[in-house]
């Protein structure tokens, strides 16, 4: 079974000869570790693709280079400071101090007006891996970035005009590129923000509730309008919101299992969402032995694919200093018809 067939029979909740493969990195690893990066390729190929021929155009701030150790401006014009290379740094200086300085800042329309999709129609008929388009939203995360991450707590706790006024224009923004992108030959669209610590969300639920899961849900309507599967990533403890990440309509969640009670998400919500992965990066891939990731991926697998094989996607995310051996381990692992 190919990697479109398999992805949408687990998303749709129907049983799978195996689950669907995905992986991700850090940049690290494609710039120090391609060679082993190619190798797992080898022996355990994804089952999703990035849509060829989709291009966003050129941001008027966009310079330097990213995950270089120096400085680099991204899309949005947020500096960022990076201390290692290969990994993503911090903003350091942001770019809205003031109320004069939101009026007076302009969002990077251009990577949208000047969006490219060249023979992409064509790309999707020639490909049978599952398309999963990645997009630039992330309302909470671009805030902090924009405004400082301590700052826009307590514009969030005052609710703050400057807080309200740059949610709303990055609301039109993103809704404007998800129209854009919805109705072109993919199989899903993908969108982050990393809500938890380890612990708890960090902002209160109630807060959440009235300010982000109806841009949302906006979100999750536009594709779902358009026959698109759902994906979002939120690293840390998000239980809290689990309800109503489901409400909503997203159709894969990716979140930080190992921060939270593997077996009571599953209990709870196997077959109402597809689990997008993961394994403990923190602690057990990188630092564990071959046996305790295997034994990780057993535990998944117990809480998840009981009684029926579906609702969760083969994934982790290979850190800087994750052994080769330790990703092959889990591999391994996901592709076993036991656990």
């Amino acid at each position: 079974m190919k990697g479109r067939e398999l992805t949408k029979k687990i998303l749709l909740h129907e049983e799978a000869e195996r689950l669907p493969r995905d992986i991700w990195s850090v940049p690290y690893i494609g710039m120090f570790r391609q060679d082993e990066f190619n190798r797992f390729l080898e022996m355990y190929p994804r089952d999703f693709t990035w849509p060829a021929g989709l291009g966003y155009g050129k941001s008027r701030y966009f310079g330097g280079t990213p995950y270089k150790r120096g400085k680099y401006t991204d899309e949005f014009g947020c500096e960022w400071e990076v201390m290692e290379d290969g990994v993503a740094g911090e903003v350091k200086n942001p770019v809205i101090k003031t109320r004069a300085d939101l009026d007076n800042y302009k969002l990077p329309w251009e990577i949208l007006d000047d969006m490219k999709w060249d023979n992409q129609t064509q790309a999707y008929k020639d490909t049978d891996l599952f398309v999963l388009c990645g997009s630039h939203v992330r309302p909470f995360e671009r805030m902090q970035f924009l405004r400082g991450t301590e700052q826009l707590f307590i514009d969030i706790a005052l609710e703050d005009p400057i807080f309200l006024k740059m949610k709303e224009m990055l609301h039109e923004f993103y809704v404007r590129e998800l129209k854009l992108l919805a109705p072109l030959a993919l199989d899903a669209v993908s969108f982050m923000d990393d809500w938890g610590t380890q612990r708890s969300l960090l902002i209160s639920p109630a807060a959440w509730k009235k300010h982000f899961k109806p841009m949302y849900k906006e979100y999750c309507d536009i594709l779902h309008g358009a026959g698109k599967f759902v994906f979002f990533h939120s690293d840390g403890h998000t239980e809290e919101i689990y309800d109503d990440i489901v409400e909503i309509g997203v159709d894969a969640y990716n979140s930080q299992l190992f921060c939270m009670d593997i077996e009571g998400l599953a209990k709870k919500y196997k077959g109402k969402i597809t689990f997008w992965g993961e394994l403990d990066r923190q602690n057990i891939l990188p630092f564990g032995t071959e046996e305790e990731v295997r034994e990780s991926v057993r535990r998944v697998k117990r809480a998840m694919l009981t009684p029926k094989r579906t609702g969760f996607i083969a994934e982790l995310s290979w850190e800087t200093v994750t052994p080769l051996a330790n990703v092959i381990a889990a591999y391994d692992e996901f592709d076993k018809p036991s656990f």
